[in-house]
């Protein structure tokens, strides 16, 4: 049986990659029908609409987290302490996606404060992975 740790990891990781799907579905889309020249997209989607821009930070959320969240659980795994992990990893993994769903829907004060509360969970995950493994070792 696989761990909490280990699928809650690789869900990560596939929703940074279905964000990252998502963009490039719709940059390819503008493209192929014209608006948008091969060559004229910004990394942040900047000039584009407030909901790709919303999208690309949204998938740089996650992957600026990769190594942070991404590296305990695989501290956790590498080292055969999941029981540090495991019990909060579908909490971390569901903070992470409503993060970046409220990311994509508004950027306004209220989104804000809720976008932040998710991300805030994530951290205080992080924080007692961090303590409970720097104890193990």
């Amino acid at each position: 049986m696989q761990s909490a740790t280990a699928l809650a990891l690789t869900g990560f990781i596939a929703w940074a990659l279905l964000l990252l799907v998502v963009m490039e579905l719709i940059r390819t889309q503008m493209v192929l029908t014209g608006k948008v020249p091969a060559n004229g997209f910004a990394p942040d989607n900047a000039g584009l609409s407030p909901f790709m821009q919303r999208l690309a930070r949204a998938h740089a959320n996650c992957v600026e987290g990769l190594p942070i969240f991404g590296g305990l659980m695989t501290v956790a795994l590498l080292t055969g302490q999941t029981a540090a992990t495991d019990s909060l990893a579908y909490i971390f993994l569901g903070a992470r996606v409503f993060q970046s769903l409220v990311h994509l829907a508004s950027v306004s004060v209220p989104a804000v404060f809720i976008r932040f509360t998710a991300f805030a969970v994530q951290m205080g995950i992080a924080v007692y992975w961090a303590l409970i493994l720097l104890g193990a070792l």
